[in-house]
């Protein structure tokens, strides 16, 4: 009776290890990717809603009106690249300091 007993512990055991080192720390990563998931479509629309209306904004400068209306849209995409570059360059999370 007793070896019955142990060999349920044990299998008990052995299943709320594999849950604590699989199950659980999926469900974190799974929560910490739908956020970042989230949050980056949310700042993608915030600044594409942000370039249309500097670009809107600029348009209507008379300075750029005839021959210099395609001025806005060179400016919009400098700016658009140089937020891409930013945000590139700080992908990769902090770094030691060897590298």
């Amino acid at each position: 009776m007793g070896r019955k007993r142990e060999s349920g512990e044990l299998i008990d055991l052995l299943g709320r290890y594999l849950r604590q080192e699989t199950v659980d720390p999926l469900r974190a990563s799974g929560r910490f990717l739908i956020n970042g998931v989230l949050s980056a479509l949310f700042a993608g629309l915030g600044l594409v809603l942000l370039a249309i209306g500097g670009l809107r904004g600029l348009q209507e400068v008379n300075f750029f009106a005839g021959w210099w209306s395609w001025l806005p849209y060179l400016m919009m995409a400098g700016a658009l690249s140089c937020m891409t570059a930013l945000v590139l360059s700080r992908i990769g999370g902090e770094r030691g300091l060897d590298g």
